[in-house]
Parts: structure tokens; C-alpha cells; sequence
């Protein structure tokens, strides 16, 4: 979703990626149903949707934790499926993950400087890299200063830092390897509001300095507004909706984006009295769908017969913005 450019110019692109599996009982279930998009270098996707939208399983399918049913990723213009086992690794270092819990994602019995070297010494085994060891220990205090730890907690664990403070570690260890696109998935919803605008703070930081990329995938859209350039929504695995940030909060065009903005509190007392919130009906549907109609439809505050006759393809309405919606047929 973006204005014409030659196709070497975009650092990555998903084209119709989907992801269904058995759910045991005979039902196929679509945790990703045709995803394409592309990102440009330097800039930040925001991906926002509730739990169970595909966000996460999208990021994964990207670095391939896990397989796609279908559909093909590329990076820099390579197509990621179509690279030997010795091509990949070189591709692989410029695309790295930081998750959601830096508690679960630390090993609890390394310490700052093995966390945030790990790659390195992988990649050194592997031969893929040459690095001396006083470099690779360079490299973590250097990292450290990077993301705001000082030097002196160089041989703490993880489990002796503030929930903020394993966030910088992991962040660290994603810039050890110096990639170019890094996913972030819910990298601060468990932490404290104060401390979520300082990690925020941290990634434009590093974006700036390090020209990085972003997915940054959050279901706070107060989260999401502060970093993104663009924002793509989905709901069951679709896109629903995909415009620049400011475009998309000012002129929200899909029902469920609608919704979740008005779910979404703003710093103004007197507009969040009188504003008008949104409440839909249900939780998410399942992902487990035969029918040829909206997945919406069910929780949909403003579906007509329309609805009914064809799952809505995602169509440009202008200056880039993008939404799958009978009403803008």
C-alpha cells in the first residue's frame, strides 16, 4: 500500500501471505488470510488489532519462526523462500524480533553481557562473521551506553533489572547484529505508562541514529500514533484498513477502526466527556470461516445486506488509503 516506486527500493514485501491450520476439529482456521503490504526504508508500520488479529503471527511469519501457507516475503527485492541455507543467515541478520515479555525473553541465567552478544558469538561460530572477543565484549558496552544502561551492570542478570530496564537489554541484543528492520511485538504493553514513553522515546532515537525500520505492532493505539508513519489494522487476519497515521486518525474509514479509536482515551477531560465511544457487540469471531461474507459482519454496528454476498477487498479510496468495506464500494 503505497505511492508507484521500482520494487528494489522497498526493504520489505509481503505479497498475499496467509497462514490457516486445523484447529482439531475439522475447521480450517485463518490466522492470516492474504496479507500484502510493503515498507519502505526508515520508516515505522504501526500494526494495531485486537488479541487474535493476526499481528503477531504476521511478524513471525516475516522472519519465519513460523511457515506460511501461502503467499511470499521479500527483503531488499529477495525472495526469502527461494534462498539456499547459506544465503539466508546473511539476509536473516537484518531482520530481528523484540518481544512482547523481556522477562520470558531473557535467559535467566546469562548475564547482560552473554544476552547481548549471543548472536554474535553465533554468528562467529557459524563462521559467518569474524570478531575478536574483546570486540564482541566492546560491542555490548557500546550497545549498553547505546540503549541507556550504564557499563557497570555489564555482568548483572536479567532478573536484577526493572521491567524497562530488560526492555533496553533486548533491545540491545536486536542491535547486535546492526539490521535494518527490526519487529516489535507489544514491546511495551507491560510496561508502566511513564516508562512506556521513555522506551518509545528510545526507538525514534535509534531510528534516527541508526536509519532502523519498524514493524511496531501494539494493540494501544495512543501506542501506535506516537511512532508510526502508517497504519495497517487487521481484524482476522485481514486488513481492514491501511492509511499514513494522521490520515487515519482523522478520516477513519472501516467500522472496526472507528471503534477501536473511539475505545482509545484522549489527553483532552472535556472531549473525553462528551465523546462518542463505540461498543461492539461480541469478542473477535473465530477465525474459522466458510462463509462468503464480511468477517466483521457479526459485530458490525453499521452492516447491511451487502455485507452478506462477498468478504470486501481492500481498495484504494485516495491519497493512499486503503479499506476492505462494502460501504466504499
Amino acid at each position: 500500500m503505497d505511492k508507484e516506486q521500482s520494487a528494489e527500493s522497498y526493504l520489505l514485501e509481503v505479497e498475499d501471505v496467509s497462514l490457516f491450520f486445523n484447529n482439531g476439529e475439522k475447521d480450517e482456521v485463518r490466522a492470516l488470510n492474504g496479507v500484502s503490504f510493503k515498507l519502505n526504508a526508515g520508516e515505522t508500520l504501526g500494526v494495531v488489532g485486537e488479541s487474535g488479529s493476526g499481528k503477531s503471527t504476521l511478524a513471525r511469519a516475516i522472519v519465519g519462526l513460523v511457515e506460511p501457507t501461502g503467499g511470499r516475503v521479500f527483503f531488499e527485492g529477495r525472495d526469502l523462500a527461494l534462498l539456499s541455507k547459506k544465503e539466508l543467515p546473511a539476509i536473516k541478520r537484518n531482520m530481528q524480533m523484540i518481544f512482547q515479555d523481556p522477562h520470558d525473553s531473557l535467559d535467566p541465567r546469562m548475564t547482560v553481557c552473554e544476552l547481548i552478544v549471543e548472536p554474535l558469538r553465533i554468528y562467529k561460530k557459524r563462521g559467518l562473521i569474524k570478531i575478536s572477543e574483546k570486540e564482541i565484549i566492546e560491542r555490548a558496552k557500546e550497545l549498553m551506553r547505546k540503549v541507556g544502561l550504564q557499563e557497570v551492570y555489564i555482568n548483572r542478570f536479567a532478573h536484577e533489572f526493572s521491567g524497562g530496564q530488560r526492555q533496553r537489554i533486548g533491545i540491545a541484543r536486536a542491535l547486535t547484529l546492526n539490521p535494518k528492520l527490526i519487529l516489535a511485538d507489544e514491546p511495551v504493553s507491560a510496561l508502566d505508562v511513564s516508562i512506556q514513553v521513555q522506551i518509545l522515546n528510545l526507538f525514534k532515537d535509534l531510528q534516527n541514529e541508526l536509519g532502523l525500520t519498524y514493524l511496531f505492532i501494539s494493540h494501544d493505539l495512543a501506542v501506535i500514533r506516537h511512532i508510526s508513519n502508517r497504519i495497517m489494522v487487521m481484524y482476522l487476519g485481514k486488513i481492514v484498513e491501511f492509511a499514513q497515521a494522521g490520515e487515519l486518525y482523522r478520516n477513519p474509514l472501516h467500522p472496526y477502526t472507528e471503534a477501536l479509536l473511539s475505545a482509545a482515551p484522549v489527553p483532552d477531560p472535556e472531549k473525553e466527556k462528551t465523546r462518542r465511544r463505540i461498543l461492539l457487540e461480541g469478542d473477535l469471531n473465530s477465525a474459522v470461516t466458510k462463509r462468503n461474507v464480511c468477517f466483521f459482519y457479526d459485530r458490525c454496528f453499521k452492516r447491511n445486506a451487502q455485507c452478506l454476498k462477498a468478504i470486501p477487498a481492500l481498495k484504494d479510496v485516495g491519497e493512499g488509503h486503503y479499506v476492505a468495506c462494502v460501504l466504499y464500494d
